[in-house]
């Protein structure tokens, strides 16, 4: 299942939901992806997709400085899954992917 392209993600943490945008692209056979959030562009890592599993890691700065896990379920153009930063409880995670901007012939 494909899971390229641009997700909105919605991230249920106990300080409160955080959203993000995450964007994975296919280049040469390997995936890659990035993650907006917080006025942070932070590369993913550990990119991973098997079925319909996604996971990949990231480091973030804000609001504080985490190494977060995220594991997910890709189900055609949603996501439920969590995140877990080390010991913390796991977070939910949700997403949808955007679909592209509609073309006009004008």
């Amino acid at each position: 299942m494909p899971v390229e392209g641009t997700w909105d993600l919605s991230i249920a943490t106990p300080i409160g939901k955080i959203k993000a945008v995450v964007e994975l692209l296919r280049t040469d056979g390997v995936l890659t992806g990035t993650a907006h959030g917080a006025g942070e562009e932070i590369p993913l890592t550990d990119v991973a997709v098997d079925g319909g599993r996604l996971s990949w890691k990231q480091s973030v700065t804000k609001p504080m400085r985490l190494n977060l896990a995220f594991a997910v379920t890709v189900d055609g153009d949603t996501l439920t899954g969590t995140s877990r930063a080390g010991r913390l409880p796991a977070s939910k995670v949700t997403g949808r992917r955007r679909t592209a901007p509609a073309t006009t012939g004008l």
